[in-house]
């Protein structure tokens, strides 16, 4: 199985690749479609803003490939984010960043209203995993992740397991082939390595 790491230059791609090679997969790092044209599978990371992730998406032609490819996709942590429609991450400019539009639904600030400080960083717990979800294969509701996060998608249809700070958060969502977890499961221990692995497999 071949798999591509999509390289937007605002993600940390070692902790990734590293997490993958663990699971016996050495993926491509793709910083525009043609490198990943053999790969199978796609994986999407993300840190920082949406703005400049979109940005770079848009230059490298992968923002175009995905909202057309028909491959499995798995976003994380940002890279889940810039799945869904729009963002507020750019309010404070007079405007929200247009995302790829692959899972209905915008990204909003987070309000943790007394759960902790803002961002949302440390250890979560899982909860209301949808039953037959393939990333969540083998995990239990109760499971910790790790989440390092200021804005985020509210729980919806598209929901398949949330996490609870001030709000309930969409941990992992899915449409179709397209997916993404709010959580770093390169950062989440054994649990995390189970969600990749499930990737890998399905």
């Amino acid at each position: 199985m071949t798999l591509a790491l999509i390289d937007t230059s605002t993600a940390n791609i070692a902790s990734v690749r590293f997490a993958l090679e663990r699971l016996g997969v050495t993926p491509v790092l793709a910083r525009d479609p043609d490198e990943a044209r053999r790969a199978e599978k796609l994986i999407l990371p993300g840190v920082g803003a949406a703005g400049p992730a979109m940005a770079a998406l848009e230059k490298s032609g992968w923002a175009e490939t995905l909202r057309s490819d028909t491959r499995p996709l798995l976003g994380v942590c940002l890279g889940m984010q810039l799945l869904f429609e729009d963002s507020a991450e750019d309010s404070g400019r007079g405007g929200r960043v247009p995302l790829l539009g692959l899972i209905p639904g915008s990204v909003i600030r987070l309000d943790p209203a007394g759960m902790g400080p803002w961002p949302h960083m440390g250890w979560n717990t899982l909860e209301d995993i949808a039953s037959g979800e393939p990333l969540t294969a083998g995990i239990e509701a109760g499971t910790r992740m790790y989440f390092v996060h200021g804005f985020y998608v509210p729980a919806g249809a598209h929901t398949m397991a949330s996490t609870r700070y001030g709000a309930r958060i969409t941990a992992i969502a899915r449409r179709g082939h397209v997916a993404g977890c709010q959580f770093h499961p390169e950062r989440s221990g054994k649990a995390g390595a189970q969600v990749l692995a499930n990737f890998i497999k399905g």
